[in-house]
C-alpha cells in the first residue's frame, strides 16, 4: 500500500531485518518516532497521524520498506502523550542536555526519539525505567550509526534519575514539612 502523494515520507531507518521480530511494543515505539518526525515537518496534527499511520505504516510495507506491527493503543497513547505534553517534556530534556545545545538545536529525528521516551519516563509508570531507555536506545540505533544513540541513552537516563530516582537506587529526597 502506499502513501498519499503529498505525505512526506517518514524517516527510513539503516535497521536489518533481525532473526526476531520486533516487539509489538518495539514497532510502536519506532512508529511513533516516525510519525512525530513526519508532524514537525509537515505541520500535521495528531488525529490526522494516527489516522495516516495506523492505515498506511504500521504493519505495511511502503516503497519497499517495512513497517513492523506495532500495539495499537500503545501507540496511540505515546504519540498523543508526547505532543500533549511537550510543555512538561521539552524542559525537562532541556535540562539534561549538555548546556548550549537545547533541544531546538537538536535534529528532527532526535526531538523525537527523546520526546517519546521522556514521554514514558514521566508519564508511562507501568513501563519501567530502564526498559524504557533501552528501548529508545534501540530505536536510536535504527536510526543512526554514529554517537547519536549514546546520547539518547545520558539524556533519557538523567530524566529517568530524576524522574524516577527509586527505580535506580536513589533514595527519594525527605519531604518538607
Amino acid at each position: 500500500m502506499s502513501q498519499p502523494a503529498e505525505t512526506p515520507a517518514a524517516p527510513e531507518t539503516n535497521t536489518k531485518p533481525k532473526h526476531a521480530p520486533l516487539s509489538l511494543r518495539k514497532g510502536a515505539r519506532l512508529a511513533v518516532v516516525q510519525a512525530l518526525y513526519e508532524m514537525e515537518i509537515s505541520d500535521k496534527g495528531v488525529i490526522e497521524a494516527l489516522a495516516e499511520f495506523e492505515a498506511y505504516w504500521i504493519g505495511q510495507e511502503v516503497d519497499g520498506v517495512v513497517h513492523p506491527p506495532a500495539e495499537t493503543a500503545f501507540f496511540r497513547d505515546v504519540l498523543r502523550g508526547a505532543v500533549e505534553e511537550q510543555r512538561a517534556i521539552d524542559p525537562k530534556l532541556d535540562a539534561a542536555l549538555s548546556k548550549g545545545w537545547p533541544l531546538r538545536r537538536l535534529e528532527v529525528v532526535l526531538r523525537a526519539i527523546l520526546r517519546a521516551g521522556a514521554y514514558e519516563l514521566l508519564f508511562r509508570r507501568d513501563v519501567p525505567a530502564r526498559a524504557a531507555i533501552s528501548e529508545y536506545v534501540d530505536v536510536a540505533h535504527s536510526f543512526y550509526a554514529g554517537d547519536e544513540p549514546g546520547m539518547v541513552n545520558a539524556v533519557l537516563d538523567r530524566v529517568g534519575r530524576e524522574a524516577r530516582s527509586t527505580e535506580f537506587g536513589i533514595p527519594a529526597a525527605p519531604k518538607k514539612a
